[in-house]
């Protein structure tokens, strides 16, 4: 059985690390970087940065910080949010970055998926999906519907036929991320988590709404995610990534140990 990785998630706007709740109400409170580190000594297995505007506002991703984040940590890491073409990944990958999430752009453009995977591997093709239930109907028998730039505009995309066409297509993750339960920290969407898990061959990563360790522990293991991410619960210092594998490790869950 492989292990279960934890990966904090690093929302970044305009160079600061910021939390919202369900895409609103973001407030900054750090530094990306040196939180990175923090999560880096604690023991966390990946780390995630999504630029959350750079789409909306039709912006490249900050290299930058990427440069500096790659000095600093010895984990894999991966970077979204304004990656539109070939080149927009091949910059991201030679500033040191592992992998690259692409989302909104994915959806307007499939095609950047089979060339991403092309180029690079699908190793370093992550979709990102942002996720909100819907009532069911013939265009989304799931009762989830794909949405893009930070939860505002709606595709009328079903989530799971999505999900599947992207792993056709070569991509080698999938970081999903509900809508309805971001940032609420009263769990992460189970039932959507176990649909998209069950129905692809590839990682899924849980997204949105942790907020306690059992949170994980029932993503993980009902929800049947590959990997769970976290933002608040840690950002705000509630909890240790160490004390959250702790936890894991204790109810029976496979987790890696660096130390």
């Amino acid at each position: 059985m492989l292990s279960k990785r934890i990966i904090p998630c690093l929302d970044v706007r305009d160079g600061k690390l910021t939390k919202g709740v369900r895409f609103e109400g973001n407030r900054d409170i750090g530094d990306p970087v040196e939180a990175a580190y923090t999560y880096y000594e604690e023991g966390a297995d990946e780390i995630v940065f999504y630029d959350i505007t750079a789409s909306a506002e039709g912006r490249g991703i900050m290299i930058d910080m990427v440069r500096r984040v790659a000095e600093r940590i010895f984990i894999p890491f991966s970077v979204g949010g304004g990656i539109r073409t070939l080149e927009d990944m091949r910059e991201v990958l030679l500033a040191g970055a592992e992998k690259v999430s692409i989302n909104s752009e994915a959806v307007k453009n499939p095609g950047l998926i089979d060339a991403g995977a092309g180029a690079f591997g699908s190793q370093c093709v992550v979709l990102g999906m942002d996720v909100k239930r819907v009532e069911k109907s013939p265009s989304l028998p799931s009762g989830y519907e794909v949405v893009i730039h930070g939860g505002r505009v709606p595709t009328g995309r079903d989530a799971l036929a999505w999900a599947r066409e992207a792993e056709r297509r070569g991509a080698g993750e999938i970081c999903l991320n509900s809508i309805d339960a971001d940032g609420t920290q009263e769990g992460y969407e189970i039932e959507l988590t176990r649909l998209i898990s069950t129905s692809v061959g590839i990682p899924v990563i849980a997204s949105g709404g942790a907020g306690r360790p059992d949170h994980l522990f029932r993503v993980l293991t009902e929800g049947r995610a590959d990997a769970a991410l976290i933002a608040s619960m840690v950002h705000f210092r509630a909890y240790t990534i160490g004390g959250i594998k702790d936890h894991l490790a204790s109810k029976g869950v496979r987790v890696r140990r660096r130390w």
